[in-house]
């Protein structure tokens, strides 16, 4: 809990430079006393990738974060709570975290990673690669457009039966079906659907597009694939591994480029 309520904390800091500098055209997410949350806050905060990646419900749990902890922050200045010199002293600490995890993230942009260390990566930790792979049985709704998708996941996700909303919504002849796909695997011609269930919980929602269409699916039960895993079936795992190695070496590296040019830091 008191994890969560830091990060929380240090977000709002990150939230309050772009809750500011919102132009006329900028999108609203949510407003609380006249201070708002803007599209472009989020995109600065989880980037366009991790954007993408959000499921409308993470979304939505990401706004009432932000509504709750505004909330209690501008409880907090009325009472001049931010005038506490502890208060402070965390504040700017905070804001020192943050500066420093940019300086690292812009070093970790500028790292490329060949094919070579990906294939090399891959052959030194061939066992952790080895476990079997899964198929998964998909369940799907068709729909036309990303915001008719986004509806349909949050009216399900409020109580409305998955198959009622395939019935009533789903665009496609596979609705006689119950929209069952059967199972799919990481090489067949729906393998797209097969890695946006990976990330995924039986049953749980998730929204993919294909083909102009968009759909929102879940995965009744999986088993073991015949697929034989592969370095390509992997290859996004190990880069993202690869970069978490890399992190501490450039955290490393650029405390000796700074100290080296900075003599003046002294202990007592």
């Amino acid at each position: 809990m008191i994890k969560h309520l830091i990060s929380l904390f240090i977000l709002l800091i990150l939230l309050l430079s772009g809750c500011k500098s919102g132009g006329a055209q900028a999108e609203k997410l949510a407003e609380v006393n006249g201070e708002v949350l803007y599209l472009e806050s989020f995109k600065a905060i989880l980037s366009e990738d991790g954007l993408a990646g959000l499921t409308p419900e993470q979304k939505r749990r990401f706004t009432e974060d932000w509504v709750n902890l505004t909330l209690l922050a501008q409880s907090a200045d009325e009472q001049k709570l931010d005038q506490d010199p502890a208060v402070k002293e965390r504040l700017a600490y905070a804001q020192k975290k943050v500066k420093a995890n940019a300086l690292i993230s812009a070093r970790l942009q500028q790292t490329k990673i060949s094919e070579d260390q990906l294939f090399s990566y891959f052959r030194i930790h061939q066992v952790d690669f080895q476990r079997p792979m899964l198929a998964y049985s998909i369940q799907r709704i068709a729909l036309p457009d990303k915001l008719s998708a986004e509806n349909v996941f949050q009216q399900i996700n409020q109580g409305l039966d998955f198959v009622q909303a395939l019935r009533r919504y789903s665009t496609e002849d596979l609705r006689a079906q119950n929209g069952m796909m059967g199972f799919v695997e990481p090489i067949s011609a729906d393998s797209l659907f097969w890695k946006a269930a990976q990330g995924l919980e039986s049953m749980e929602l998730g929204i993919v597009s294909q083909k102009d269409l968009w759909y929102v699916f879940r995965y009744t039960e999986s088993k073991e694939s015949v697929h034989e895993p592969s370095f390509e079936d992997h290859r996004a795992e190990i880069k993202d591994r690869i970069l978490k190695e890399k992190q501490s070496e450039i955290y490393q590296e650029l405390l000796r480029e700074i100290k080296s040019k900075n003599k003046q830091i002294y202990y007592y």
